[in-house]
């Protein structure tokens, strides 16, 4: 609550007779000039000042913004409400039943511990794809949801009735990030505070990266880990660094046959080349009129991809036109366009352009059909390039006996890869690339185009219902519409639907060794689907629903046709999965699947009916009609003007209206759920997926201090954009793993494993998955992949969790060595919480993805950097050193050293000295770090 207001900034604003409480900008001289997205953080500074923690020098700080300089002045950011998705909500309601507790044994009021600010949850991450392609698939994988998580579920409406200001989206209603801009999403705020009605800028912060699709509203928010979320809610400040602003330029429009997704992947691709990390991105110019509130919210949502902290719209007559289609009130969009006009937050033509930091522009209409891949976003393919591209990318992904041109022909009859002798028995063929059956190595010819310079393994594979076909490598064994940076948007969703109609039209069907299906992001997909009468061709397709949910863009793709996934691995195909989703890591979407990449909606169904990545699209037909005519993708994709002509007449306010009118509700399963009552919870010791987890247990009321890192042995070295998944995966969980061992033990069979991501409110089930991705390489093992490593209390390979145990025993502190942005990818919290219950004291990389950094400090690791230039490699470490780190008890003076001094020493007694950077960028930082972690710290303060 604000108790200072040093610049006289407090006013009232009257909107539809009715007064506001307000914090004007206009009273503090500077203000004017700044970015659309400090504007925001102005006003929550005013609002927020108390003269102690948010002083008027914070203010000043801003309103004398050098957009050159480099950041170097912290601020307290007091977001307005926490969003919350179930995988990293689950550990965020965990943690707070804990420390309930935990205040009781500190001899504190346990009901202290309730969200000071909204606190929503939306479950969306638990559905999974056991079943698809079929009618029932959508009532059959709720039903198997809840079987899953019944426990969860259970704890979840508990503390929807034990805390205050916390509100559940029950399963089955949408994803997280598009159900926030169709529904919980306010833009402009209000509360009571003390007896008066007050109206600031709607900002939040969320439990997963992709919070910032909220940007395309005009809402400042972005993704903080589950950690720094809890402490939201108790209402402490997230601590941040004001931050240089990149203007991005749009103008022109998006030409005939491109889509948002095709733009965004070209802004991802632009954005990571220039370098956006840590950084808000603010879109400007006349092009910004012209560009949808779909498609705003398609490119904000990927702001974790670019590296930016925020990719924002300001509020212009879209925003509010927006707002209206959803069903908000017209009180409320009355007041978001005064609001927004008062403080000098409005977008027109009048509006005068800001200065930013670094300048960036993209003519829309130079935008070209885009795929990305086969393994991370911002890696760009023109769609006329990706035949090509997955040609030298599959190289990579194939045993080296393969990797060579092999057993092929060109299609001129022309010798690939054999000698004279062994072509004789080979049939030259201009049609067909020759491949070999992999189960009798007999020579096979294969329909496989014009690639034969490329390797291929012909496998016969007979399917369920008794067809024959054959699997290749760069089959696309999943084609999935999911996640919500897509289907959010009715442009390209309406796109996929219409492509969908003209291929059954002409005859067209997907391939039967693709796994295809729909997960739309809200129950207002399917009411414009069903308006527009496009779903039977859909379904046609095998795109039937399979439920409401974040899926196959997590990792919950379900399992392939048993017959498919044994073919794949027992002759160790590298087949692929295409998704109009977001992320497409190593190991995330399918662990059959090795390659990955992401597609726009239409493009996914494209993929389906090719059935390989080896396709060019305007040389090769998808099929033939009736009339044995070729059928090409440009001969069923739908015209700009068919598109915009199916939205206008399938999509109104009514359709939000209705689905959104009861929306906490649930249905008769979670209604009918049985709720443990109490203040605190009643934990079940033989749960395996709700556990109270260890960080309070001894907890003191005075922390003890921190102290220097002797004698630490490396529990991994690892290279490059190690993301979190690569770090904490979500995904399935495999039998012979330590997780898979630990489940089997409590009695749980392998079909009941469910996911990690399902599992984060056992920390017993995460401290055993942490470095467990089947894809992590540890450079202490050659040629290994998956997690494991080098155990050098007996020398020999093991489980990465088995290791930590046998150091933990002999009390050896433990570091983690890394590469360039190390801990990229989504907001997961157990990335840090697993890292620091493993014994992880530091972890030193060459650069931090800035929201795992914070998680580490939140969780009481250390977070070190290399010397500029540097790295383990050049250094000379090869992760056989013992790591002694002096200086970090610098911090117990209430200074933060900029350095500390790290010794490794080798085997034969030699030495590596170098000074690490310490990245502990904040005062606030530094106290989360001398308590031993953030909740610590948290609880401290409450008590």
């Amino acid at each position: 609550m604000s108790s200072v207001d040093t610049f006289g900034s407090k006013g009232t604003l009257a909107v539809s007779g009715k007064d506001y409480e307000i914090f004007r900008l206009s009273a503090v001289e500077g203000l004017d000039r700044l970015p659309y997205s400090l504007k925001i953080l102005a006003e929550n500074l005013l609002r927020t000042e108390d003269g102690a923690n948010i002083t008027a020098d914070h203010v000043r700080a801003l309103a004398a913004w050098d957009p050159q300089a480099d950041p170097d002045t912290e601020i307290q950011f007091t977001p307005a409400r926490v969003i919350m998705q179930d995988f990293t909500g689950v550990p965020c309601v965990v943690d707070l039943a804990t420390m309930r507790e935990a205040v009781a044994a500190l001899g504190g009021d346990p009901d202290r511990i309730n969200p000071l600010a909204p606190a929503e949850m939306v479950i969306d991450h638990s559905v999974q794809i056991d079943v698809a392609g079929r009618a029932d698939a959508f009532a059959r994988n709720v039903e198997l949801e809840y079987q899953r998580n019944h426990e969860r579920y259970q704890f979840l409406r508990w503390g929807q009735t034990a805390f205050d200001d916390f509100k559940v989206v029950p399963p089955g209603t949408g994803i997280v990030h598009q159900v926030n801009i169709e529904y919980l999403a306010r833009t402009v705020m209000t509360r009571e505070v003390d007896g008066v009605l007050r109206a600031y800028p709607d900002t939040c912060v969320g439990t997963d990266s992709h919070t910032t699709m909220v940007n395309g509203l005009g809402v400042l928010g972005w993704g903080v880990g589950g950690i720094e979320a809890e402490a939201a809610m108790l209402g402490q400040p997230v601590s941040m660094l004001i931050p240089r602003v990149v203007g991005f330029k749009l103008s022109g429009s998006i030409p005939s046959g491109v889509t948002a997704t095709d733009v965004v992947l070209t802004i991802t691709q632009m954005l990571r080349q220039h370098g956006v990390v840590g950084k808000f991105v603010e879109f400007y110019g006349a092009g910004v009129a012209q560009v949808p509130l779909a498609n705003r919210a398609t490119i904000g949502n990927m702001s974790p991809e670019f590296g930016s902290t925020a990719a924002i719209f300001p509020i212009d007559s879209v925003t509010v036109d927006y707002l209206r289609l959803t069903s908000r009130s017209e009180e409320q969009l009355a007041l978001v366009e005064a609001y927004a006009k008062e403080q000098g937050l409005w977008l027109d033509a009048a509006t005068p352009e800001p200065t930013f930091s670094e300048y960036l522009e993209l003519d829309l209409s130079t935008v070209v059909p885009s795929i990305a891949g086969p393994k991370r976003p911002q890696d760009r393919i023109e769609l006329t390039d990706a035949k090509e591209s997955f040609a030298s990318s599959i190289l990579d992904y194939v045993n080296d006996h393969e990797a060579a041109p092999f057993r092929a022909y060109g299609r001129n009859g022309s010798l690939t890869g054999l000698d004279e002798a062994s072509a004789e028995s080979f049939p030259a063929s201009d049609s067909l690339a020759v491949g070999h059956d992999d189960a009798t190595d007999a020579p096979v010819d294969a329909p496989l185009g014009d690639s034969a310079t490329r390797p291929h393994k012909v496998v016969p594979v007979t399917l369920a219902d008794g067809s024959a076909t054959q699997l290749d490598h760069g089959h696309v064994v999943i084609a999935s519409i999911t996640s919500c940076t897509n289907t959010s948007n009715p442009s390209v969703m309406l796109a996929a639907a219409l492509l969908a109609k003209k291929a059954v039209e002409k005859g067209l069907q997907a391939k039967p060794w693709v796994k295809t299906s729909m997960a739309p992001g809200s129950q207002v997909v399917t009411g414009y689907y069903e308006k527009a009468g496009l779903w039977p061709y859909l379904e046609k397709l095998g795109f039937h629903l399979v439920g409401y949910g974040c899926a196959t863009c997590i990792g919950n793709s379900g399992p392939l046709a048993d017959e498919v996934s044994a073919a794949v691995n027992e002759h160790d195909l590298s087949v692929v999965s295409v998704l109009s989703g977001n992320r497409n890591f190593e190991g995330r979407i399918n662990p059959d699947v090795k390659m990955n990449y992401l597609a726009s909606p239409p493009l996914v169904i494209a993929y389906a009916l090719a059935g390989t990545m080896d396709f060019d699209f305007d040389a090769q037909p998808l099929g033939t009609d009736a009339d044995g005519n070729d059928v090409f993708l440009k001969d069923i994709w739908p015209t700009p003007d068919e598109v915009e002509r199916t939205i206008a007449g399938s999509i109104d306010r009514e359709m939000f209206e209705a689905d959104y009118a009861d929306v906490f509700q649930g249905d008769e399963r979670w209604r009918a759920l049985e709720i443990p009552t109490g203040a605190t919870f009643a934990w079940d010791p033989e749960s395996t997926y709700v556990r109270k987890p260890p960080y309070f247990d001894g907890m003191e009321a005075t922390p003890a201090p921190v102290a220097d890192i002797a004698g630490a042995r490396v529990l991994a070295k690892l290279g490059d954009s190690v993301t979190t998944d690569h770090i904490s995966p979500a995904g399935a969980i495999k039998p012979d793993s330590p997780a898979g061992r630990y489940l089997a033990e409590h009695g749980v069979e392998r079909r009941d494993f469910n996911s990690y991501g399902s599992r984060r409110g056992n920390h017993e089930v995460m401290i055993r998955g942490t470095f467990a991705n089947i894809r992590l390489k540890n450079q202490l093992l050659d040629g290994v992949e998956g997690g494991f490593t080098k155990d050098f209390t007996t020398g020999e390979q093991a489980a990465i969790y088995d290791a930590a145990q046998s150091y933990a025993a002999t009390g050896t502190p433990l570091v983690v060595l890394g590469g360039k942005e190390y801990g990229s990818g989504s907001s997961r919290d157990w990335a840090a919480k697993g890292t620091a219950l493993l014994g992880v004291k530091a972890v030193i990389t060459e650069s931090f993805e800035r929201i795992h950094r914070s998680n580490l400090i939140g969780m009481g690791v250390l977070p070190l950097q290399f010397p500029a230039g540097q790295n383990a490699d050049s250094l000379g470490l090869d992760g056989t050193e013992v790591f002694d780190i002096a200086g970090v008890t610098a911090l117990n003076e209430g200074t933060t050293p900029s350095t500390v001094a790290v010794t490794a020493t080798k085997a034969d007694g030699t030495t590596v000295e170098f000074d690490a950077v310490v990245r502990i960028d904040t005062p606030g930082e530094a106290d989360y770090y001398r308590n031993g972690g953030i909740l610590q710290y948290v609880l401290r303060s409450l008590v």
